[in-house]
C-alpha cells in the first residue's frame, strides 16, 4: 500500500458554531492536499522547486497550462467531528481509479499517519478528477507518463458507507 502523507494546517475559521471544522472546510482541507500532491510548484527565478516538489506532482497548474483539471465528483463521508487543532491533520492520499482521461482521488483526514496506534480518521473521500484540454475544452487522456508515476499509488477505493 503506497499511500502519500500531507499535513494541512487548520485554519481558525475553519470552525463552525459546533467548535468542530465545518463540513465545506473539509473540502478545502482535501483540495490543499490534492493540489500538494498532483501539481508542479512553480520554479524559482534560478528554476529550482523551492520545496522540491513531490514525484507525483506532474500536473502543470495556473493560467497558461496546456491542461485544466475539473472536478467531476467529489463524495464524503464525515467519521467523527474534527475540532481545532493547533497541530496540522495528516491527510492520506491514494488512487482509487486511473481511467482514460480521469482519476480518483482517495482521501483519509487523520489525526496521525493511519501506521500510528491510535490513530483516529476523522473523514474518507473521493474525488474524480478529468483532465481537460485547455485550448479546446476536451477531455484528454492520461498521459503514459503520468499513468507511471501515479500506478504505484492505485489501491483498492474508498468505500463509502450507503443506506439500503
Amino acid at each position: 500500500m503506497a499511500r502519500i502523507v500531507v499535513p494541512v494546517q487548520l485554519r481558525w475559521s475553519d470552525m463552525d458554531a459546533y467548535a468542530h471544522v465545518n463540513n465545506v472546510e473539509m473540502l478545502r482541507l482535501l483540495e490543499e492536499a490534492r493540489i500538494e500532491v498532483f501539481w508542479r510548484h512553480p520554479e524559482g527565478p534560478d528554476g529550482a522547486v523551492p520545496d522540491g516538489g513531490r514525484p507525483t506532482a506532474v500536473l502543470d497548474a495556473g493560467p497558461g497550462a496546456l491542461t485544466s483539471t475539473l472536478v467531476a465528483r467529489q463524495e464524503i463521508q464525515y467519521v467523527r467531528p474534527l475540532p481545532y487543532r493547533r497541530a496540522p491533520v495528516v491527510i492520506e492520499l491514494w488512487l482509487g481509479h486511473l481511467g482514460g482521461a480521469s482519476l480518483d482521488v482517495c482521501y483519509e483526514v487523520r489525526d496521525a499517519p493511519s501506521e500510528v496506534a491510535g490513530s483516529v480518521a476523522f473523514a474518507v473521500a473521493t474525488t474524480t478528477i478529468v483532465l481537460v484540454d485547455s485550448a479546446t475544452g476536451a477531455p484528454r487522456r492520461l498521459t503514459p507518463e503520468e499513468r507511471a508515476v501515479w500506478m504505484p499509488y492505485l489501491e483498492e477505493p474508498v468505500v463509502i458507507r450507503r443506506r439500503a
